[in-house]
């Protein structure tokens, strides 16, 4: 099982970006799928979660409702739609996937596979 993340980059406040998390080895119908990120000289944090059943989660009400995970059947791809975006925002951006259906963020961390992450830079 490989993910390869991309679509991070340099963009000013307020923009957008479209993170990309390309899967082989599973179907990301079949897996629960999942965005961190990791702020310079900070632990790594939780973004967001889809669950195979297609229900997502957030890690709070800023991101919920600025930031948006989906998946393309098609294109086997998870996707982290990022808008209004702020400096707190910068970090590199990693995607996750487990075969546990519904896993919860500890789950994640301990059974995931790992992307390698897309760095995310926002100015002020």
């Amino acid at each position: 099982v490989q993910l390869q993340a991309s679509g991070g980059g340099l963009v000013p406040a307020g923009g957008s970006l479209r993170l990309s998390c390309a899967v082989s080895g599973w179907r990301v119908s079949s897996v629960s799928l999942a965005w961190f990120r990791q702020a310079p000289g900070k632990e790594r944090e939780f973004v967001a979660r889809l669950k195979k059943d297609g229900s997502t989660f957030y890690s709070n009400d800023s991101v919920r409702g600025r930031f948006t995970i989906s998946r393309d059947y098609a294109k086997n791809t998870a996707y982290l739609q990022m808008n209004g975006l702020t400096p707190e925002d910068t970090a590199v951006y990693y995607c996750a996937a487990t075969s546990i259906a519904g896993a919860t963020v500890s789950q994640f961390e301990r059974f995931g596979r790992w992307g390698q992450g897309t760095q995310v830079t926002v100015s002020s």
